[in-house]
Parts: C-alpha cells; sequence; structure tokens
C-alpha cells in the first residue's frame, strides 16, 4: 500500500484570511516503509510574512522571493502524490491549506476521505498525553536533534516514523548507520532531510525453480492428508 505522509509551513493560520502555503514536504511509504522517493517544494506566497511565522519555521519573505508560485509547481506535486492517503499531524490544518491553494488555481480539492491524521491516532493511544509531534517523537524515542527548526520536509520525516509506531511500530534501535547526506541552501537554523539509508524493497515470492521443487516434492507424498479431505468433501 503507498501513502504519503506530508507537512507543510505557512504565513499564519487561516487560509481564508489572506494566509498562504509558503512550504510543502512529502515522504513516501509502500507498507509502512519508507522508500527515500521524497517530494519537497518552498512557494513564493506574493505577500508579506509575519514575524510570529518566520520565527517558527525562518523562512522570510525575501528567501521565498524567487521561488515559484504554489500554481506553477502544483502538477509535480500532484503527480507525487497521485491518488494515495496523505497523513499528516493535525490534518485538518494542512488539508485546510492545500485545498485552499488547489483551489484558488482552479484544481480540484484533496478529497477529505483520503486523509488520516496522526493526532487523532495519537489521542486514542495516549489520552490526556502531550501530542505535539515535539512530545511524540520523544515518547517513541524517535530523534529529533536535526530539527532547530519547523522544515516541512524535515518534519515529514519525523512524522513517517512516528506515523510507523503509532501503527505497530518497528524497533529504532535496530535501525542501520545513517549516511551524511548533502546540504540543501536554506535559511540559518533550517535542516531540510534527515540523513538516512533507504533499503530497497525485498520480494519475498517463491520463484519459478522453487515452485517447481515444490511441485516435484509434492507429487512424491503418498496418501497426503489433504487428499483425504478433498475426497470427503
Amino acid at each position: 500500500m503507498r501513502e504519503i505522509v506530508f507537512d507543510t509551513e505557512t504565513t499564519g493560520l487561516n487560509p481564508r484570511g489572506g494566509d498562504r502555503l509558503v512550504e510543502i514536504g512529502c515522504v513516501e511509504l509502500l507498507n509502512r516503509c519508507e522508500t527515500g522517493r521524497t517530494f519537497h517544494a518552498w512557494f513564493n506566497p506574493d505577500r508579506d510574512m509575519p514575524a510570529e511565522a518566520e520565527a517558527i519555521h525562518g523562512l522570510s519573505a525575501r528567501f521565498l522571493a524567487d521561488k515559484p508560485r504554489f500554481h506553477e509547481a502544483v502538477q509535480d506535486l500532484l503527480a507525487f502524490i497521485g491518488d494515495a492517503p496523505l497523513i499528516a499531524h493535525n490534518a485538518t490544518f494542512d488539508f485546510g491549506f492545500l485545498n485552499a491553494e488547489l483551489d484558488q488555481c482552479g484544481h480540484p480539492v484533496v478529497c477529505m476521505t483520503r486523509m488520516v491524521d496522526t493526532l487523532t491516532i495519537a489521542k486514542t493511544r495516549h489520552p490526556g498525553a502531550k501530542l505535539s509531534l515535539d512530545a511524540l517523537c520523544s515518547r517513541y524515542g524517535i530523534d529529533r536533534s536535526h530539527r532547530v527548526k519547523h522544515g516541512a520536509l524535515l518534519d515529514a520525516q519525523l512524522l513517517a516514523q512516528l506515523y510507523v509506531e503509532l501503527m505497530g511500530g518497528r524497533q529504532i534501535g535496530f535501525m542501520l548507520p545513517a549516511e551524511e547526506s548533502g546540504d540543501v541552501t536554506a535559511p540559518v537554523g533550517i535542516t531540510d532531510v534527515i540523513p538516512m539509508t533507504v533499503r530497497p524493497m525485498r520480494s519475498f515470492s517463491a520463484s519459478p525453480e522453487e515452485l517447481a521443487r515444490h511441485a516435484a516434492f509434492v507429487a512424491k507424498l503418498v496418501d497426503p492428508l489433504w487428499s483425504t479431505v478433498d475426497a470427503q468433501g
């Protein structure tokens, strides 16, 4: 099953009041394993950046001035997310901004039935506990030392690990050592990716040779139990 974990950064809290999406980061999962495929983009919001928003994500109007507008990059984004379920933390916020931008540039909005909210899942797992991304990463032992400021791709990568834990988990301590990744030019204090090594998915299906050997072995069995069951109906 293919799923997309994503996060957004914005100019504020209200897309209906003129706030805009300025960054999106997406991480692809197959059968709840990271494939290493990601999508990341910054957008020029064509408006000022409130100081309180810049303090959270570090994205200034000057930095975003030469970035594409959302409508200029939307086709690449839509091609990446496809028709997969979309996972976010406090997902109604991220869906609200994503759909506002899609609607503004004349694209169909994303159906809310595709939304998976890790905040809702966490509330059922840990009622009464702190449920911020930072708090949940601490609870599950997910390393967030790269997180100096909020960044959409970094937060999506952290959320991908958290989502796997919330849905059943894995042993984080058994992960292979990560390789260093290249630097990404960005405002000081923003780290966009977690260095990681993604191993290719393995197929566990029997090969034609293995199936042939199995059939030859079964053919040698005398009065196997299942033949008696079949005869009895």
